[in-house]
């Protein structure tokens, strides 16, 4: 049962990885925002396709403002996630050792 373990060990920590990028990302092309920067940068451009299939939907479930709160939305939907189903990964591979 140990190969089980491992595997959902290294399952948690690669959730953790992935949402640990992508929250930088998000905060990356947050703050970019109030710069108003290129749009024709790679580096913008490689962020709005990263981030945008995630902002965009939340957009749409906020009422319209002047200020875009979809970042921190889905800040707080990383933090869920890495507090409940990171840690449940990791309980679940230590419970089969």
């Amino acid at each position: 049962m140990f190969v089980l373990s491992n595997f959902f060990a290294a399952l948690a920590k690669v959730v953790d990885i992935v949402l640990n990028v992508f929250y930088w990302l998000i905060l990356v092309r947050a703050l970019l925002s109030w710069v108003n920067p290129d749009p024709f940068n790679p580096i913008v451009q490689f962020l709005g396709r990263v981030t945008e299939p995630v902002l965009a939907p939340v957009r749409r479930l906020l009422p319209a403002m002047p200020i875009d709160l979809s970042p921190l939305v889905v800040f707080l939907v990383i933090l869920f996630l890495q507090k409940f189903l990171v840690q449940t990964l990791f309980d679940i591979g230590f419970s089969f050792r």
